[in-house]
């Protein structure tokens, strides 16, 4: 199976360049599965109900999430009726949304799973006991997870620890894509971050003169999304099994 896991994405320029490229990408790359993090895509923080019905009119089969999910007030609601779009899994267990979903694709059970870090981030539960436990009664073929954090040294330990245990193990939050996608010895995909789909010469999607002003004088300073063309950046994965065969990062423009 090919999944195509894609960044964050930002704003309008994040949605103008996913709307130009994704199909391409799929058509060329024979893609299963779209996976796309959206929880910045409106307006730079938070997804409101039409641009989640964006994602799923453009073939988008899940969306994950992070820190900045429930931004918008209205996303408290309709995150009740919208199982493919997902909030952390390790989040306050009083929030609506779910954090984990299984699909049937291809005759196989894939679940797609969104956690969150602890370090340098806003509270969570621990991100180890909650997948423990959710792996205890897991029947997925294909186990899939975003972990949306800050420190890249806790994205890499956590799926050192699941290698073998989940399929791959994609990284979000720092909308800066690395270049450290490599398969562990047991078969686990991983990248420490997608990056950020959204707009070139930027400053993590914000214009750069006003986080200039605040870096220099820290004043509080409003960003607003930079709406310079934008960057289509994730992988690609090939499962096979439980196990990743291959995995490539890509960065369209």
């Amino acid at each position: 199976m090919k999944i195509a896991m894609i960044g964050d994405v930002f704003s309008k320029s994040g949605r103008a360049i996913l709307k130009a490229k994704l199909p391409q990408l799929v058509k060329k790359e024979n893609i299963d599965l779209v996976v796309v993090n959206g929880e910045n895509i409106s307006n730079g923080k938070g997804i409101n109900n039409n641009h989640y019905v964006f994602l799923k009119e453009l073939g988008v089969d899940v969306i994950t999430s992070g820190n900045h999910i429930f931004k918008l007030k209205e996303t408290q609601d309709f995150i009740k009726t919208t199982p493919d779009l997902l909030r952390p899994l390790n989040m306050n267990s009083y929030l609506p949304g779910q954090g984990t979903i299984m699909l049937h694709k291809n005759g196989q059970k894939v679940r797609v799973t969104n956690l969150m870090g602890k370090t340098f981030m806003e509270h969570v539960n621990n991100p180890y006991e909650i997948m423990d436990n959710l792996l205890l009664n897991d029947t997925s073929d294909i186990h899939i997870v975003d972990f949306h954090a800050e420190a890249s040294a806790e994205k890499m330990a956590f799926a050192w620890n699941y290698d073998g245990q989940i399929s791959a193990l994609v990284g979000t939050h720092t909308h800066v894509q690395t270049a450290d996608e490599q398969i562990f010895p047991k078969g686990t995909g991983y990248i420490t971050d997608l990056g950020m789909t959204g707009p070139i010469n930027s400053i993590i999607g914000a214009n750069p003169e006003e986080v200039i002003l605040r870096e220099k004088t820290s004043l509080p300073t409003k960003f607003t999304p930079c709406e310079n063309p934008g960057v289509l950046r994730g992988v690609v994965l090939e499962v096979v099994g439980k196990v990743t065969k291959s995995i490539k990062k890509f960065a369209i423009s």
